[in-house]
């Protein structure tokens, strides 16, 4: 059983959803916070600009001599970043509505990993949040809340190895922008000390980053450098299935984030299937992939068949040995999720 947020709340998240995909898109100079300095280079003076964004570091670049046109960037920088402090209050206030509203909030410290993994550029490039933290964001995707209280430390990121659509060189620092935050993150060994590290974790804390990454076919487990996130992710299979038509969806707290999550049908099927793949020792986490499935299911049934239909659809490509676990793994739902267990199982090739 789910319960549905209040029509106003659901308002809400749309108009912040806009607002959020606009500031990205317009995101340019005036994004970065920082200042402007001047400094005498021989005879001349130079204007640079200092930044000390969290995720990047303090950093200064260099603007230009101090002449006319260089004054005339530094005033269009001022303009800008007015236009993007009202910009940022405006959000900051609907998130303050939405919270008063009943929509699902993100833990504190979850939000500011989560943010600092964004401002550095990681759902730009491609990243996929997925796990229990995409789960929660789609709540207020679907206008529900979900009927089971979440807490996890884990932030799972899906990323592809390479980036298909061309736009330009630009590469988000992983491991700086964790260590930005002060919280004592630090790369986390696996199993092989001799391989790359793909996880984070803080010193004495739950809270951990994971790097995952789709499994090329016969390939033999090892950790496969993300270059343009200068970081290793570990490959797992199927991951695939959930980087094919990610969301952009905001991650609220005290203020919000937009980020990338696995479109909700498709993390549903995925989240069955893992359910079944998961060994004996790990059924509380097999018993929670399958509680998160079926709940998306309701609601999905309710207000976009199309959406399964499609999920189901892509599923029909996959190699057949997953469409025969989906089907196991539909025989676990609940008998109230009869008709969706029906309605996947009509469109299910065998």
């Amino acid at each position: 059983m789910v319960f549905r947020q209040p029509a106003e709340t659901q308002t809400l998240f749309a108009e912040l959803s806009e607002r959020l995909r606009a500031l990205e898109a317009a995101r340019g100079f005036a994004s970065l916070k920082g200042g402007f300095s001047r400094k005498r280079i021989g005879d001349a003076q130079y204007w640079y600009f200092k930044t000390s964004e969290a995720a990047g570091g303090q950093r200064e670049y260099a603007v230009g001599p101090d002449t006319t046109a260089t004054r005339a960037v530094i005033d269009e920088y001022r303009r800008g970043r007015a236009a993007t402090d009202e910009a940022a209050a405006g959000i900051a206030r609907l998130c303050a509505m939405l919270r008063q509203g009943g929509a699902v909030v993100t833990d504190a410290a979850i939000a500011k990993v989560i943010s600092a993994l964004a401002s550095a550029g990681v759902f730009r490039l491609g990243g996929v949040l997925i796990g229990t933290h995409a789960f929660i964001a789609m709540a207020n995707l679907l206008g529900v809340r979900w009927q089971s209280s979440l807490h996890t430390q884990d932030i799972d990121v899906a990323v592809a190895p390479v980036l298909e659509v061309a736009i330009g060189r630009q590469e988000a620092d992983v491991p700086r922008a964790l260590d930005s935050l002060n919280l004592g993150f630090l790369p986390l060994p696996g199993l092989d000390p001799r391989q790359p590290e793909t996880s984070f974790k803080v010193r004495g804390r739950a809270l951990r980053v994971d790097l995952l990454t789709p499994r090329p076919p016969r390939h033999g487990g090892e950790p496969i450098p993300i270059r343009r996130l200068k970081a290793c992710a570990q490959p797992l299979e199927f991951i695939d299935y959930l980087l094919e038509a990610p969301v952009p969806v905001p991650i609220v707290d005290g203020g919000a984030t937009l980020v990338n999550v696995p479109d909700p049908a498709r993390f549903a099927l995925h989240k069955l299937i893992v359910g079944m793949e998961r060994p004996v020792t790990a059924r509380t986490k097999s018993a929670k992939d399958l509680q998160q499935a079926a709940q998306i299911i309701e609601v999905l049934m309710e207000d976009r068949t199309g959406d399964l239909e499609l999920a189901v659809e892509s599923m029909n490509s996959r190699p057949k040995r997953w469409r025969a676990t989906l089907r196991r793994a539909l025989e676990r739902l609940p008998g109230s999720a009869a008709g969706a267990k029906n309605a996947v199982r009509a469109k299910l090739v065998t």
